[in-house]
């Protein structure tokens, strides 16, 4: 009984830090304090995996701490993280009736006509760069902004909390679905907590305001739904989370194969390929339907929208991801370094239009060579292909590792869990007088996690799935 009551105090002590770490990066943490900023971080993770690992057996009580450790960043304005003002920014555009894809923040100041509320305030917020260029945020992301435009129009803290509600919901979503697909899979369930205590995604998404958690709630919705043999649906989830984030459509090619030969064929040990061959119509049939309502969908999320400038401003605004930004980049940062031995100048425009297509050629080995035909395996090839692609990007803000982290829990794989953890270095570059990376600090965030990637690889090569 002593044992039993000590382990309590212990237990609850861990909580109460915890939330005593969270409220102090919500409410007393500048972004610039690098020393402060890791301390918390580097406490709340420690803090939050000792709780998974003494309460595994209790999922209501690491539910009930999931909730309570969002619930510490309810009425707080972002400290990390200025994007959600233009996220109120395109918000409160929508809701006046006008498209936030047909002119910039600036060019609305050169026209004299500020047509949202509490404007000057909504321009200072977002800084320069997100001033000057068009809006790449994809429209079913646009339409939660309009909700906090409709809800909270002139209010920046009341629009923060529509956001944010709106996030800490698709959250619980992905926790929900994540638990179901987990059992069906026969993984254990208190995985799910990897993604929804980690403190990574706790900060990023509920306290910075970042989108990646809707985007992945309708992404792990379409992968239950296609484990279920609900193709259609699927489909129209899928194109949904790309409508969020792009970064979905990157996947279509990596569930090739799952497409084309059902989950249970009559012959468990046939050859993929052979399959393809004795079934080609009907295979044929199974991946062009789903890819055509996949991309139909998609693109009929941007009729609301519709105009002459959208597809000439959206596709600019995404160009520049690729080919101007740069931001906690690895292997892209070799590729520039070696352009500056070689050329002299940064070699950015150049890299990255070839980086993208390296990206391609990837996830179509992926997708056509790789065993992909049960969850297991998509899983797993979606996790290589997600990281594949941030290795080879130009920019990888910390937030992006949302989607690693989550396909992560239904493999085998723990390398994204590290990632989320040495990502924080990331935030070393924001100081007070503006951004400057300390290459050093990159350097060994991605020594740290390549060297565990190589060794997981290494360690799981006989595994039959991921």
């Amino acid at each position: 009984m002593l044992q039993l009551l000590k382990a309590y105090k212990i237990q609850l002590l861990l909580v109460l830090s915890l939330l005593a770490f969270y409220a102090a990066f919500a409410y007393d943490l500048e972004r610039s304090d690098f020393i402060k900023l890791i301390t918390l971080y580097a406490g709340s993770f420690f803090i939050s995996f000792k709780l998974i690992q003494l309460l595994k057996v209790d999922f209501k009580i690491l539910l009930i701490l999931a909730i309570l450790v969002r619930l510490v960043f309810l009425v707080v304005i972002p400290n990390l993280s200025q994007d959600f003002y233009r996220f109120l920014w395109d918000g409160r555009l929508i809701a006046q009736g006008l498209s936030p894809y047909l002119l910039t923040p600036d060019a609305w100041v050169q026209t004299g006509n500020l047509p949202v509320a509490q404007a000057n305030e909504l321009l200072n917020g977002m800084g320069s760069l997100s001033r000057q260029h068009y809006s790449n945020y994809p429209p079913v992301n646009q339409f939660f902004f309009a909700l906090a435009g409709l809800f909270a129009g002139k209010s920046i803290f009341g629009g923060v909390l529509v956001l944010r509600l709106c996030i800490i919901a698709a959250d619980l979503g992905v926790l929900w679905l994540g638990r179901k697909l987990l059992k069906a899979l026969k993984l254990p369930q208190h995985q799910i907590f990897w993604y929804m205590l980690n403190p990574f995604i706790v900060i990023e998404l509920t306290g910075n305001l970042h989108f990646e958690g809707v985007m992945l709630f309708f992404l792990l919705a379409a992968l239950y739904l296609l484990h279920s043999g609900k193709w259609f649906f699927s489909a129209v989830l899928l194109a949904l989370s790309i409508s969020v984030k792009l970064l979905p459509l990157l996947m279509l090619p990596l569930l090739f194969q799952f497409l084309i030969k059902p989950a249970r064929p009559s012959s468990e040990s046939q050859n993929f390929w052979l399959y393809l061959k004795n079934n080609f119509t009907q295979s044929l049939w199974r991946l062009s339907r789903y890819y055509v309502v996949v991309l139909l969908v998609f693109a009929l999320s941007f009729l609301p929208f519709l105009n002459s400038a959208l597809l000439e401003h959206f596709t600019a605004t995404i160009a520049l991801w690729f080919q101007k930004f740069e931001f906690n980049a690895s292997i892209y940062y070799l590729v520039r370094w070696v352009g500056f031995q070689v050329k002299g100048y940064n070699i950015i425009e150049t890299a990255g239009k070839i980086l993208p297509l390296v990206v391609i050629g990837i996830l179509a080995l992926l997708g056509f060579l790789r065993k992909n035909d049960t969850t297991l395996r998509v899983f797993g090839v979606l996790l290589l292909g997600s990281t594949a692609y941030f290795m080879l990007s130009t920019t990888v803000h910390p937030w992006y590792i949302a989607t690693p982290l989550l396909l992560s829990v239904f493999t085998r794989f723990r390398f994204a869990i590290l990632w989320s953890f040495v990502v924080i270095l990331s935030y070393s570059a924001y100081k007070p007088e503006g951004v400057e990376e300390n290459l050093w600090l990159v350097t060994t965030e991605y020594l740290i996690l390549t060297g565990f990637m190589i060794w997981e690889f290494v360690k799981n090569q006989k595994a039959a799935a991921f």
